[in-house]
């Protein structure tokens, strides 16, 4: 009977690579409980009391990008992200894991892209404040950042388990 568990290096980065989702995955989700309690606040103060709070829209957006970005980065770590799969679903076997390693490739090269530039944009609006809350505008991209790095790390994960051969996703034949 042969072994079919991952050798010692892969087992610790599969490792450290669920911890991160795993963190990110509480992360939006706290955040989309604060979301929901924060706007039920502003229905509670606009109807209610009849004094809107200003400063629920501002935090709402820092919520939704923290959201949308760590949670794609978690979609990319699960495999559950968007793909056209179409193609590779009626594709013979091995044109299959050629569809997946070009998906992999061109999600890297996405992640890096999100990585880079919203790094700039991150640095470039760190020096003034959003309104209402005063935390620096650079807040709102930092979502992006690090997404953009966590969706280059777990596509490189994907990658090196497709080339070890310890690759478990369900599409790669």
């Amino acid at each position: 009977m042969t072994d079919s568990r991952p050798p010692a290096p892969i087992a610790l980065m599969n490792t450290i690579l669920d911890a991160i989702a795993a963190f990110c995955r509480a992360l939006t989700g706290v955040s989309l409980v604060v979301l929901t309690v924060i706007f039920g606040w502003l229905v509670f103060g606009r109807y209610v009391l009849n004094a809107t709070p200003t400063w629920v829209e501002q935090v709402a957006l820092l919520l939704v990008m923290t959201i949308a970005f760590l949670g794609a980065a978690v979609g990319v770590h699960e495999n559950t992200h968007l793909s056209v799969a179409a193609f590779r679903n009626v594709a013979p076997n091995w044109l299959r894991t050629g569809f997946v390693i070009l998906t992999d490739i061109l999600l890297a090269g996405f992640g890096l892209l999100l990585l880079l530039q919203g790094t700039k944009l991150t640095i470039f609006k760190w020096g003034s404040m959003i309104p209402l809350i005063q935390v620096p505008e650079g807040l709102r991209s930092l979502p992006l950042t690090i997404g953009g790095g966590l969706i280059l790390l777990f596509t490189l994960g994907h990658l090196i388990r497709m080339a070890t051969g310890h690759d478990d996703r369900s599409d790669i034949i």
